[in-house]
């Protein structure tokens, strides 16, 4: 297979850190891409079985989740503390404990299913065809969802309940942070619906089905606000794609790909600064505003390489 070129890697990685976290798919649209350009992009950008590209992915994928880590990391201070905490006092009290264990539990159904089911999944259905499809269908996915919904509780919550940090350590008064009273929004979900809400991820493995879409609407249909389903769903991410990293970023540093590492190493430096541009908007955005738009997006792109596909015949 041909090696992956400088300039593929930077318009992959931009690709790739936007449609990430944007509801898109970047599965989807890094499958896609190539198709749609044709000639050397759709030899160099093949997705199989030991594929110079497939490994060069892995790496922006894990350059995505450092920047999920660097943007949340008081939120991972706090997780990753709370769950020391527990783990050495044999407690579950605070905020950060619940929502440390609710995370590893919620992100347990994935993690089975993407060792069971990624590589079958992949093989079979990362085509141009039924990446387009469900392109198509996580458009319809997400417009129902909006559609369909209840109203969220969070956002009565907001307004309505105090926080109660009495379980902490001290009671000296403090300032609580925005990100600190929304995890503790999150931190009150119940077993069930957490694991619900991070087992969504499992549809994710079908190219063109979005990750953080999907997992946003199971928030949503949970009774999460936009904002809040939004960062419990890049919260659960985090550890499912530094954890398919770990598992095949070996991968690049065989001998067939030592002509891609420059290339991944380039791709993976575009993927985290887009990664981390678009993390910042987004938590913005979800504030006031709704899935809407990306649900028209996925729907007409999805649709339209249908479309082109079938005329040009290019898949």
């Amino acid at each position: 297979m041909s090696a992956v070129s400088y300039l593929e890697s930077i318009v992959v990685g931009a690709l790739q850190g936007v449609s990430e976290l944007f509801p898109v798919s970047s599965l989807g649209h890094s499958v896609l891409l190539p198709a749609l350009v044709g000639g050397s992009w759709g030899r160099d950008l093949s997705i199989g079985k030991d594929s110079p590209y497939l490994a060069v992915l892995v790496a922006m994928h894990v350059a995505t989740a450092i920047a999920l880590i660097l943007f949340f990391r008081r939120d991972w201070v706090r997780i990753v503390t709370g769950l020391w905490t527990s783990i050495r006092r044999r407690e579950v009290r605070t905020a950060d404990q619940r929502l440390a264990w609710l995370l590893i539990l919620a992100t347990i159904p994935v993690g089975i299913a993407g060792l069971l089911l990624e590589s079958l999944l992949r093989d079979v259905l990362g085509k141009p065809v039924p990446s387009a499809i469900f392109l198509a269908l996580n458009g319809g996915v997400l417009f129902a969802a909006e559609k369909f919904s209840r109203k969220p509780k969070t956002a009565v919550a907001r307004e309505e309940e105090t926080i109660d940090f009495s379980a902490e350590e001290t009671m000296v008064m403090r300032a609580v942070t925005i990100d600190e009273a929304t995890d503790v929004r999150l931190s009150k979900l119940s077993v069930k619906e957490a694991v619900l809400i991070g087992s969504a991820q499992i549809l994710a493995l079908l190219p063109g089905i979005s990750r953080s879409g999907i997992t946003m609407v199971a928030g949503l249909r949970r009774g999460l606000d936009h904002e809040d389903a939004a960062r419990f769903a890049w919260l659960l991410a985090t550890p499912v794609i530094l954890a398919a990293g770990a598992l095949k970023m070996p991968s690049l540093f065989t001998p067939e790909n030592k002509p891609s590492l420059g290339p991944a190493l380039v791709g993976s430096v575009v993927a985290f600064i887009a990664s981390y541009i678009s993390v910042r908007f987004l938590t913005k955005y979800f504030e006031t505003r709704t899935l809407t738009p990306f649900a028209i997006y996925c729907a007409v792109a999805g649709i339209g390489s249908l479309i082109f596909f079938a005329v040009s015949g290019a898949a």
